[in-house]
């Protein structure tokens, strides 16, 4: 990512943690590029199996600046494509690193509805709506719940301040406000680094046995994506009364997700509001006139959440949204943001050896259901840094 500060607006939920470290080392065993849920997992998993080695995450902002810090929250099991082989039950494991990290993040996994409006999803598959269904909005069409599936709700601030405080005292060193420019291949590996100290950008090269590029949906440095970087909305309400969240169908705690076209997501939160996400710039069928993976992650930071098509996007959400449900009219909207999404080709997760240097792992691609998948294979990513794992075969 590049170090700007783009203007996608502001969250619900604030992240604590900053960088205190003054001096960029010269040479690392690790060096972890991307701040974000799967960096500072790796970072921290990596430290804790192995001491004995020096780890550096770098960050081109604020730890969780890019996708993890402006994610809905949603929890989901699996991956946008599925269960692909050798993966594993990735909500276990998520709560799992979550506790043994003792990162207290408000994740509660009542299960997700997926509801949809017609007899189809998206792929062709035939649904049917629930006899009971909580859920009976409109939203070109009459929408219910289809399905009851794995998954719940998390704070994604806690979840970036927990892991990275966890890094930091495993041994882990955190800098912020440290752009990786290049990486040159070779042993060791050599990073190019934009950083910023006493008000002035300095550059420096750092030397590096090992990296991960956990950038997800910000340019990948090492390989152009295998997908489509992308910007996607959210809004967040004040607090609904117990009686609008009942009649919403939302008393049961459960987000939900739509199966069919248009999409939309959303969950409650902790004060009694609620969050409703949907929208992408450029839209789906659309690309940005830009010639490389670079200059598109810099159109994508020229978006600001105050114009544009990014402003168009906001604007259509909260229509759809005041029109879902009577108890909906009249709510106050306290947060409008956007943040970067990378669907990936055939939304599988980015998961590899750079094809020329196997000593430079590529991870991310979530396509947006990355919330406990990136910090499961953020573990893992820090399993094989170390020898004791192998990637997959994805």
């Amino acid at each position: 990512m590049e170090s700007s500060s783009p203007n996608w607006g502001k969250t619900p939920w604030s992240i604590s943690f900053r960088s205190r470290l003054k001096r960029l080392p010269d040479h690392v065993d690790i060096a972890i590029v991307g701040g974000g849920f799967t960096g500072l997992t790796a970072a921290a998993i990596a430290k804790r199996l192995a001491p004995q080695k020096s780890v550096l995450l770098l960050e081109a902002n604020r730890v969780g600046n890019g996708a993890s810090g402006r994610t809905g929250g949603m929890v989901l099991a699996e991956t946008a494509a599925g269960n692909l082989p050798g993966l594993g039950d990735v909500l276990k494991g998520y709560k799992k690193i979550l506790g043994d990290m003792h990162i207290k993040a408000d994740l509660e996994m009542p299960g997700v509805w997926e509801i949809a409006r017609g007899a189809r999803s998206m792929e062709g598959k035939p649904v049917h709506p629930l006899a009971n269904s909580p859920i009976k909005w409109t939203d070109s069409g009459e929408v219910r719940a289809v399905k009851r599936v794995p998954g719940g709700s998390v704070d994604p601030g806690k979840v970036v301040s927990g892991l990275a405080r966890a890094a930091t005292q495993a041994g882990a060193l955190i800098a912020e406000n440290a752009n990786v420019v290049g990486i040159a291949l070779g042993k060791p590996l050599r990073l190019q680094v934009r950083y910023k100290r006493s008000g002035r950008t300095q550059q420096k090269t750092i030397a590096a046995d090992q990296v991960l590029q956990a950038t997800n949906a910000g340019k990948i440095l090492g390989q152009a994506p295998d997908g489509e970087a992308k910007l996607t909305f959210a809004i967040a309400t004040g607090p609904l009364t117990k009686k609008q969240l009942a009649a919403l169908g939302m008393n049961s705690g459960r987000p939900f997700y739509t199966v069919d076209i248009p999409y939309l997501w959303g969950r409650a939160m902790k004060n009694g509001g609620m969050i409703f996400g949907s929208g992408l710039v450029p839209a789906f069928d659309e690309s940005l006139p830009t010639a490389n993976a670079k200059e598109l992650w810099s159109g994508l930071e020229k978006e600001s959440v105050l114009r544009g098509p990014s402003l168009q996007r906001l604007k259509i959400l909260e229509q759809r949204v005041r029109n879902l449900h009577p108890a909906l009219h009249d709510i106050r909207i306290t947060h409008r943001w956007c943040g970067p999404i990378l669907i990936s080709k055939g939304f599988v997760p980015i998961f590899r050896h750079h094809p020329k240097d196997k000593n430079l792992i590529l991870l991310g691609g979530y396509s947006g259901h990355g919330v406990a998948l990136s910090v499961y294979l953020g573990q893992w990513a820090a399993q094989v840094l170390v020898g004791k794992r192998k990637l997959p075969k994805w």
